[in-house]
């Protein structure tokens, strides 16, 4: 069974089971903090896990896109590790439980995909005598198949958990270890876990104490590849069909072959597992960075860059092998495919600038060992390893094997040592924040209660929250999450901030700093209590701040034009990586892989500017995503969206997804003005740019400063440049002048220096204290000579070339001049320069210099 076979035969066997079938959710969490990028199959779902949101449907069943990077290292050498993975599972939420959870997996690995029951072992928590009775009396598990466990306990800190059974398939004595008493569990290959049952059973309690949940759930979670290397009869993942294609691939380029050297096969699997990763990132809107998700893709990004340069492959290669990696994901993962080209484009631009860094790190690496080599030294440092690994990323293998073509050896013991303070440093670091999502239990709410309108100024408290804590009532001070029951403020999203404004009861007023919507679909209001008192069922009044509001309407319908604009002067490649929606301007990141000319820009501006003027109505409508499509309606890059979608469109020009405050006509936008454009990451661009008042505002300050310079250049307005010119062409004119005279004046004092040249030996020496308006200036007149300023003195000395053949070094004498001065200095035989910073001293230094010149000639 392929792999994409295999994926639908989970999930459609767990339909048929009364599971709701999701799509998998991008790998960058939605309001979820305590994560960086999902790493699992319930991490998604955590929400309906708490009980703090109601699922659409008790049974759910996905396949989740995950990505952990926890132990990089072991990719490639070990035959199951994966930064990339794909994690089957069927969720419970508190409908069916143990013996249901079960039951299915026995019949979906035993007559679906039909593994031999007689390989099949499961381990369950000691205690759990109702699992190992399911196990043995319904599903006929040998009891000489089924071990109990101490680990098969799930929990992380306080709250849900429970006992969990573990499904493994034996792979045969020729996997396993020399242990007669090898069983599910030894750290062998032999029995390879291919399915975890969780059953959340209990909450744990700030005492340690286990108290049982009134609603149990199940999650579990199931290997893709690890189901498919069974399937396929892989020794490990790499080798089925969802990742050889890769490796293959790799293999032809770099002129190897896969399974006869084990380095060369660690390098072609962490490619390949890499390729995916990378693939995957993308396609859900990470791009490269130094931070954060963006830095998670570029070390991975450039950890397969330079496992290519240990095959010997040069020049970009992981650009083709996207291609390879959508032919086998696309089928089931349409982001990856609908993101192909835009993927292929970041990753070469990332590929590009990579392979200029390993340029310079192998310079460096050259230089160091010439350095040692000098120093006659066998072993390069382990901090210096770490540098060239942590800066320039290079792996400590590679910089190994280009140390041990010159006879050296590495200090690996170093190199350790360092990693380890790295990682202590960053555990230190890292915040630890609560896994449980931080808003209070909604599930008392009813939809219907629930409703937005724009118009709307009288509403009711439904519930007060402070933290994941309800409230009854909130005093003066507090600061806390507000749910009313119609609301007229507008949540943050698409790049939008939230509204702010006030919430004004009978015994109180709330300050809404901001407006935030639930991952279902729930509005709730951020705010202070900033007088009296509030409490659930207050009547309220509602007061939006309508000014900020419309401000962000009209630079949110302006991000729209702009994004329109850019496509059609910059190309179709142009997509939105982000943006902000403000009040005071609007900024917007884009793909392109140039920087935007001063044509390009004015263009731009022209084309949205042009839509501003046409004062065309807006056209917004709800609508089913397959009409939203027909109409050619762009989604925002990486968002997730329901079944209905809302379609903004300015008609015969922009059509987008947008739940965000818009303008009712493109005339109240004013202006639009670009006020800046600059690259911030790879192939990722950012425009910044102002509306309505800011634009205005910012003409007239415009406006003032060009009068005030017409007025201190003594014209006006419109004959500013030419009377500019004029000044900048007088000033270079002086400029000149005043170059010349300084020449002419230090040519005179020179030939009044030269005069007063003393005899070392055979030698002519000259040194002498001289006024210079710049080192630059010093060196012109120096044969030995030195500037005072009020707080320091410079040196420089020259030496001619028959003078360093008798041994005298400018160097040297530049040095003990600078000394006696309270500096330093030093440079090449024939020239060198200092300072120093005791200019009382300046005559008795020169005397020192001319001694250390007198006893370089003895």
């Amino acid at each position: 069974m392929k792999g994409n076979e295999l994926r639908q035969a989970y999930l459609q066997f767990f339909e048929s089971k009364g599971h709701l079938k999701l799509d998998s959710f991008s790998l960058i969490p939605e309001n979820d903090p305590s994560l960086l990028l999902i790493g699992a199959g319930m991490a998604p779902l955590k929400p309906f896990f708490t009980g703090k949101l109601v699922p659409p449907c008790r049974r759910i069943t996905t396949c989740q896109k995950s990505m952990r990077t926890g132990d990089l290292e072991n990719v490639g050498r070990t035959a199951r590790h994966h930064t990339f993975f794909e994690m089957l599972g069927n969720f419970s939420f508190g409908d069916y439980f143990k013996k249901e959870a079960i039951h299915w997996a026995w019949e979906f690995l035993t007559e679906v995909i039909k593994l031999d029951k007689n390989r099949l072992y499961v381990t369950v928590y000691p205690d759990d005598q109702e699992a190992y009775d399911t196990w043995h009396n319904d599903c006929g598990v040998e009891e000489s198949h089924i071990t109990r466990l101490e680990d098969n306990f799930w929990e992380i800190g306080e709250g849900p958990c429970g006992p969990d059974s573990e499904i493994f398939f034996d792979q045969g004595p020729e996997h396993g270890c020399d242990d007669p008493n090898c069983a599910p569990g030894c750290d062998c290959d032999r029995y390879l876990e291919i399915w975890n049952l969780v059953f959340t059973q209990f909450n744990k309690m700030p005492d340690g104490s286990y108290e049982p949940l009134q609603h149990k759930n199940i999650d579990t979670g199931a290997g893709l590849e690890r189901l498919a290397s069974v399937l396929q009869g892989c020794k490990t993942n790499f080798e089925t069909d969802l990742i050889f294609p890769i490796i293959e691939a790799t293999a032809k380029r770099a002129g190897v072959t896969y399974n006869e050297d084990p380095n060369t096969d660690v390098s072609l699997k962490v490619i390949a597992d890499h390729a995916r990763a990378v693939t995957a990132l993308i396609s859900d809107g990470v791009l490269p960075s130094n931070e954060g998700r963006g830095y998670v893709l570029r070390r991975i990004l450039r950890r397969a860059v330079r496992h290519g340069r240990l095959l010997g492959i040069e020049g970009i290669f992981l650009t083709p092998l996207i291609d390879v990696v959508v032919d086998i994901l696309g089928p089931g993962i349409t982001s990856i495919a609908e993101k192909q080209d835009f993927v292929k484009r970041v990753v070469q631009n990332e590929e590009e600038r990579f392979n200029q860094t390993l340029e310079q790190g192998l310079e460096l690496l050259n230089s160091l060992i010439d350095t040692l080599a000098a120093e006659k030294a066998t072993v390069v440092p382990g901090s210096e390893v770490f540098k060239l690994y942590d800066t320039y990323g290079f792996p400590w293998e590679l910089t190994e094997e280009i140390a041990s073509e010159r006879g050296f050896t590495i200090d690996h013991e170093g190199f350790e040592a360092a990693m380890k303070e790295q990682r202590e440093r960053a555990r230190e670091a890292r915040v630890k924040e609560d896994a449980k999502v931080a808003t209070p239990d909604i599930t008392f709410l009813k939809d219907e209660e629930l409703v937005e309108d724009e118009a709307e100024t009288a509403s009711s408290v439904l519930m007060l929250g402070k933290g994941s804590e309800r409230l009854q009532t909130a005093a003066d001070g507090d600061e806390i999450t507000v749910i009313v029951r119609t609301t007229p403020f507008h949540a943050e999203g698409g790049g939008q901030l939230g509204d702010t404004g006030f919430i004004v009861g009978p015994m109180g007023k709330v300050e809404v700093h901001n407006t935030k919507r639930l991952p279902e679909g729930t509005v709730y209001h951020i705010g202070t209590v900033i007088e009296g008192s509030i409490s659930e069922g207050d009547d309220v009044t509602l007061e939006v701040d309508t000014n900020r509001r419309a401000a962000m309407a009209r630079n949110h319908t302006a991000t729209h034009l702009l994004h329109a604009a850019l496509k059609k002067v910059l190309g179709e490649h142009v997509n939105q990586a982000g943006s902000l929606v403000t009040p005071d301007y609007l900024r917007f990141d884009f793909t392109h892989f140039s920087p935007v000319t001063q044509e390009e820009l004015d263009q731009i501006e022209a084309l949205v500017n042009e839509e501003i003027l046409k004062a065309t109505d807006l056209a917004i409508a709800e609508m089913s995503m397959d009409e939203a499509k027909a109409k050619g309606a762009m989604a925002l890059f990486g968002d997730k969206y329901g079944d209905v979608v809302r379609v903004v469109e300015v008609p015969g020009f922009s059509v987008e997804l947008c739940g965000g405050s818009h303008v009712g006509n493109t005339a109240f936008i004013g202006s639009f003005r670009l006020t800046s454009e600059a690259g911030i990451g790879s192939g990722v661009r950012r425009i910044e740019a102002i509306t309505g008042r800011a634009a205005l505002e910012a003409a007239k300050q415009d406006r003032l400063t060009i009068e005030r310079m017409a007025s201190e250049l003594k014209t006006k307005s419109p004959q500013i440049e030419e009377r500019l010119h004029q000044v900048l062409t007088e000033a270079k004119e002086t400029v000149k002048e005043l170059e010349q005279i300084r020449k002419e004046v230090s040519a005179a004092g020179a030939a009044d220096i030269i005069a007063g040249k003393v005899m070392v030996g055979d030698v002519e020496f000259v040194g002498a204290a001289v006024k210079a308006s710049s080192i630059d200036e010093l060196r012109d007149l120096a044969d030995m000579g030195a500037a005072m300023g009020d707080d320091k003195v410079n040196f420089v000395c020259k030496v001619s070339k028959d003078v360093v053949a008798k041994g005298a070094k400018a160097g040297n004498i530049v040095k003990a001049a600078a000394q006696v001065a309270g500096g330093n200095g030093g440079g090449r035989p024939d020239m060198a320069q200092a300072g120093g910073k005791e200019p009382a001293k300046l005559m008795e230094a020169l005397k020192a210099g001319g001694e250390a010149l007198k006893s370089m000639l003895q």
